[in-house]
């Protein structure tokens, strides 16, 4: 190529000097070849490929089905970028309306198993260890009253089931055997 076809070339495809269709031959189908690559190219730069294509599909079915009757890459290319522009708007709204530029695959964070952990388990374990010691070190009256909460009586039925005159006492009796079992266990429910 000459230095001057060169820069006939460089100024065609700025939107500068005589078409480049002209200039180089090109048929509409080549220019919107053409065209397609650049709008790929300045759209891959700004979002994922996949999406880059998608716009410049868009762009090009736009040209074709309301700009049919422009040939010249002069014409084209700043029309296109300009179509580019709506198309690329019209996709950042669509993605934050529908959140799907916050949203994060699903293999990078793995759902979590609906079984406890080992170390969960085996907390639980010492837990209940030191529970059920610490309940056999009571009276009788704190180990049935903790037998039948476990039962799952309300207040007023572990009433009537131990004999208490009032509500109260059971409240009364309740906080004592919750005092002493925190007692046996050390002064706290946790190791």
């Amino acid at each position: 190529m000459t230095e001057s076809t060169q820069d006939t070339h460089a100024m065609a495809s700025f939107g500068l000097g005589e078409p480049l269709a002209a200039a180089l031959g090109m048929t509409r189908e080549q220019v919107l070849i053409h065209l397609r690559e650049r709008i790929v190219g300045f759209a891959a730069s700004r979002y994922t490929r996949e999406a880059a294509e998608d716009l410049a599909q868009e762009v090009l079915v736009v040209i074709h089905e309301k700009y049919g009757h422009i040939d010249r890459m002069e014409d084209l290319m700043p029309l296109a970028f300009q179509i580019l522009r709506f198309k690329a708007f019209a996709l950042r709204r669509k993605t934050v309306r529908h959140g799907e530029h916050i949203q994060v695959s699903v293999e990078d964070f793995p759902l979590a198993g609906d079984a406890p952990d080992a170390e969960a388990m085996l907390a639980r374990k010492e837990l209940l260890t030191r529970l059920s010691a610490g309940i056999a070190q009571m009276g009788e009256r704190c180990q049935e009253l903790f037998r039948f909460k476990l039962q799952g009586k309300s207040f007023p039925e572990i009433r009537h089931l131990m004999g208490a005159e009032a509500l109260n006492t059971v409240y009364t009796w309740d906080h004592r055997c919750r005092k002493q079992l925190l007692e046996k266990m050390g002064g706290r429910w946790e190791r």
